[in-house]
Parts: structure tokens; C-alpha cells; sequence
């Protein structure tokens, strides 16, 4: 199918394919096909903002959180169930980058070029993880995952500054807290490799979030709205999980969070 001119439209077909490794692929060629002056930003709101489902494979099978399984560091499987959870966070994650390419109207260009640059990170953390995954002996969709992100996802489509406040800046900046202990263990038995996969990520996530921070209060000054008070009463209307320790607070800060924030972390 010949893919469209236009950025956003661009995202939203890449957003409709099912297959992992062809919407990884897809969402490459878009960033190369955008540096190259190949797709113009129109961000009239004409594209459809509703009855969008993203596109996935039939599996993994989705179940929730605690049903997913503990992963173990002594076991070759073990390791491959957190690779596994890692990668379909990551799946996730490119979707959601996506998403808030072509969802979003009338935003400033940079606002675009930002989200494409986070969907080609995380999609070639999708495709580090997964290839990592098959030296394992393993295919992504070979254990159960939860979606907990996607649904956060979900419950913002139709606010721009609570997506803002409560996926990047919540949910994605809890991976700033889980990465390095994560690293830590998979190092100590002695993957290597992936442990290089989850620094890798750590260092782009934190340009994620801050882009997500960034544009969150840029949306609050338009709108002539407190930043924290604001972002209080949405972590309560959407029912944003409560977050706990501890913190990585050195990466918070380097993802845009602001001492007075980091104060109700530490």
C-alpha cells in the first residue's frame, strides 16, 4: 500500500499495522523518508479520532499484571519472560508515539518531529529486545504480557494535555526507576548483551520523558493553567497509578522534572 505524504497520516497507517517487525520497519522509513523532505506536517485535524484499534498480532496473549509470571535471572527462560516484558513495553510504547503523532491537530511542528523521533527509538528498542530474545531461543508473543500502558493510552485519547501528563511524565518515567536495577541483574547473570539493550534504552528514555514534560508545560502555559495542580486532579480523574520509590532522581532531572517535583520523589 503506498504510504501517504503527509506525517500524520504516515504515523496513522503505521499505528494500523499488525505485524511487529513490518511496523518497526515502517516507522523507520518514515523518519528516513521525513529527514529527507519526503513528508510535509499538516496538522489540520482531518484524519479519523475515533475507532482507531492499533494494529498487533494475535499474540501475546494479554492478562493482567499478576498473571504475567516472575522471571527468574538463573534461568535462560527466566531471562527471556523479562526480555519478553521489555519488548512488548516497547511495542507498546512505539504505538503510543504514534499515536500522539496523528491524534493530535493543530500543535506546533516541532511537537511532530518530536513524537516521530520517539517512535524510531522505540521501535528499534523493540527490535534490539526482540532480536535479543530469538538468541535466546524465544519469539516475541511466546508469553503472556499485560497492557497496562496502552490502556493509560486509551483513557487520554481525548485530552491532549492528560496524555501528556500521564504517559510520558507517569508512566513511561517509571522506566527511569526500573531500568537500573534491572540492568544490574541481568548483568550479574552475565547477559551482557541485554544489559548493554537496557542502558541503551534507559539513556532514550529520558528524552523521552522530557519531551513529555516539556510538552506538557508548554499546554499548560497555552491554556493558562498550574502545572501541578493541574496534573493533580488529572492523576485523580484518570485514576493514574500511585507511584513508589524508589526514584531515580538524577535521570527525573535529566528528563525535565523540576526540583520542586523532585522533592515529592526523593
Amino acid at each position: 500500500m503506498a504510504r501517504p505524504p503527509e506525517l500524520r497520516a504516515y504515523a496513522l497507517q503505521c499505528l494500523l499495522e499488525t505485524d511487529p517487525t513490518d511496523k518497526a520497519e515502517a516507522v523507520a522509513t518514515m523518519a528516513d523518508a521525513f529527514a529527507a523532505g519526503a513528508l510535509c506536517v499538516e496538522s489540520r485535524g482531518d484524519l479519523p479520532v475515533s475507532g482507531v484499534i492499533p494494529g498487533r498480532p494475535a499474540r501475546p496473549e494479554l492478562v493482567p499484571p499478576r498473571l504475567v509470571g516472575r522471571r527468574s535471572m538463573v534461568t535462560v527462560e527466566g531471562r527471556a519472560m523479562l526480555i519478553h516484558s521489555l519488548a512488548h513495553i516497547e511495542f507498546n510504547a512505539t504505538n503510543l508515539a504514534l499515536d500522539a503523532l496523528w491524534r493530535f491537530p493543530d500543535m506546533p511542528v516541532a511537537y511532530y518531529t518530536d513524537w516521530l523521533r520517539v517512535a524510531k527509538e522505540e521501535a528499534i528498542h523493540f527490535s534490539l529486545l526482540t532480536a535479543h530474545l530469538q538468541k535466546l531461543g524465544y519469539q516475541y508473543g511466546d508469553f503472556p504480557a499485560h497492557d497496562s500502558l496502552w490502556e493509560m493510552v486509551e483513557k487520554t485519547r481525548g485530552d491532549i494535555v492528560a496524555r501528556m501528563a500521564l504517559v510520558p511524565r507517569t508512566l513511561e518515567a517509571r522506566g527511569l526507576d526500573a531500568i537500573p536495577p534491572l540492568r544490574a541483574k541481568i548483568a550479574q547473570a552475565g547477559d551482557m548483551e541485554a544489559a548493554a539493550i537496557l542502558e541503551r534504552i534507559l539513556c532514550d528514555e529520558i528524552g523521552h520523558v522530557e519531551i513529555g514534560n516539556r510538552w506538557y508545560r508548554y499546554l499548560c502555559d497555552q491554556r493558562g493553567i498550574e502545572p501541578r495542580a493541574t496534573y493533580d486532579e488529572l492523576a485523580k480523574r484518570y485514576e493514574a497509578p500511585v507511584l513508589k520509590g524508589p526514584f531515580n532522581i538524577e535521570a527525573r532531572r535529566l528528563a525535565g522534572f523540576t526540583e520542586a517535583e523532585l522533592t515529592g520523589f526523593a
